[in-house]
């Protein structure tokens, strides 16, 4: 008895080296044909230059549903489909000008984008200008010093932080919610400091939120180096700030999420959805955020396709339209999923830049944790390390409320440049690197492989 036990442990091992082997060679074929033959670089060009920044509503964003059909219809994906959804529709309107006038009386242009949802100024909004240096400053604020004036948030994205999203998670209130808190106070107006980790002259845009019963009133945000500036003259005395924004909102618009899949051999009727965000900022390109993300997810499939990698269950890839400044791609398609009673068993999403992969964060049990833990053994030779417990993705977030214990898994590439480019007029195709793009398309392809077989 004693020899069949050492017996079957070895043969045990033998078959888990060799499975292990064998994926280590499927492994391989994918990245080669990742970084080989990839048609990741050029679609993400043909997204960036033939169609552009993709805002709800836009007619950039109607193009960007056409341009993903013809691309998942052209990689003969088994199934296309077309999901309508409503979505917001907000418009920057003719480009926005700022200027401070200093206790000498010298005006200075300051770079200023208006926040995502904002509304108009209504021709040139004067004021005095005041500065608080974080969020909580401005809350303990008297009303008698900020009402008719002009609120300056210039509170920085902290530099101490080794992820800079952690850093972004720390100061996006000043975003979201200054001018509800701004407006609470009287304030006529509210610049903050954009979220960004470099000293430069791009702002950065991103969604803000105003507040029943609160009054709505414009919001913008300054370059880096604009907030700088406006900082040391607020140190020498009354500045004045001046700011003219035309946004405007107009009724929601019929839009589509778009997908393609790849029918599983073994249980077809299982779903692990994969994917990114078609839309993006009216400003740049929305190259990384989130051009990036959707070409990693329809080249993963692309990939699995071409070297006749017939997944198990079947693997959906999903264009999210209005992640931005609404959500209703992800939302919508959460119930729409869920209301034709699909099995989702699983998601995963790329939204933080074509930088290069580090890993993969779970949304989910400890057992979901762990099982991808186990891939890392395969995936550390191509540099991925990082499979901890973390944050999914805001399209597949929805998911959690209509699938109990569904795990969600983010893609995570090196994070130290996204925030130099997120929102800001320089996300441009030419910011993106072409290998370290491939190589994301590689990782989001093997990772789909290992995940399937484990689940």
């Amino acid at each position: 008895m004693k020899h069949l036990l050492i017996v079957l442990s070895i043969f045990s091992g033998t078959c888990a080296f060799s499975q292990d082997n064998k994926d280590s060679l499927v492994i391989r074929s994918i990245f080669d044909e990742a970084l080989q033959n990839g048609h990741a670089y050029e679609d993400l060009r043909s997204l960036c230059k033939d169609i552009g920044a993709r805002i709800s509503g836009s007619a950039q964003a109607e193009m960007a549903v056409e341009w993903g059909k013809r691309k998942m219809e052209g990689y003969g994906f088994d199934k296309i489909t077309l999901q309508p959804v409503m979505v917001p529709h907000w418009e920057r309107g003719t480009k926005e000008v700022a200027w401070m006038q200093t206790k000498s009386g010298d005006l200075v242009p300051l770079d200023i984008l208006a926040l995502g949802g904002s509304t108009g100024t209504n021709g040139t909004l004067h004021g005095e200008i005041i500065e608080f240096k974080h969020l909580d400053d401005l809350k303990k604020a008297a009303k008698k010093d900020v009402e008719g004036k002009i609120v300056f948030l210039n509170q920085p994205m902290d530099p101490k932080q080794i992820s800079t999203f952690g850093a972004y998670g720390g100061c996006y209130a000043i975003r979201g919610e200054g001018a509800i808190e701004s407006a609470r106070l009287g304030a006529i107006a509210v610049v903050i400091r954009s979220l960004a980790m470099p000293a430069d002259n791009h702002p950065h845009t991103g969604s803000m939120h105003y507040e029943e019963g609160v009054s709505k009133i414009p919001a913008g945000a300054l370059s880096t180096n604009a907030a700088n500036a406006l900082s040391e003259a607020l140190q020498y005395g009354k500045t004045t700030f001046i700011m003219e924004m035309d946004c405007r909102d107009f009724p929601d618009a019929p839009s589509f999420n778009v997908m393609g899949e790849i029918t599983g051999s073994g249980s077809p009727d299982e779903i692990i959805t994969i994917g990114g965000h078609l839309d993006s900022w009216d400003t740049g390109e929305g190259a990384h955020d989130d051009g990036a993300g959707i070409v990693h997810c329809m080249e993963a499939l692309r990939i699995l396709k071409m070297l006749k990698i017939r997944p198990k269950h079947t693997i959906r890839v999903v264009f999210f339209m209005n992640e931005e400044n609404g959500n209703r791609g992800g939302i919508g398609y959460a119930s729409w999923t869920k209301e034709k009673q699909e099995k989702q068993i699983a998601a995963v999403e790329s939204d933080r830049g074509g930088f290069s992969p580090r890993g993969f964060e779970c949304d989910g049990s400890a057992a979901q944790l762990e099982m991808i833990r186990k891939f890392e053994t395969l995936l550390n030779p191509y540099g991925l390390y990082h499979f901890e417990k973390g944050y999914g993705g805001v399209d597949i977030g929805p998911l959690k409320k209509q699938y109990e214990g569904i795990p969600l898994y983010g893609f995570v590439p090196d994070s130290q440049r996204y925030f130099d480019f997120h929102h800001a007029p320089s996300d441009v195709f030419e910011n993106v690197n072409k290998r370290e793009l491939e190589l994301g398309c590689g990782s989001m392809a093997a990772f789909i492989y290992l995940l399937d077989k484990g689940l």
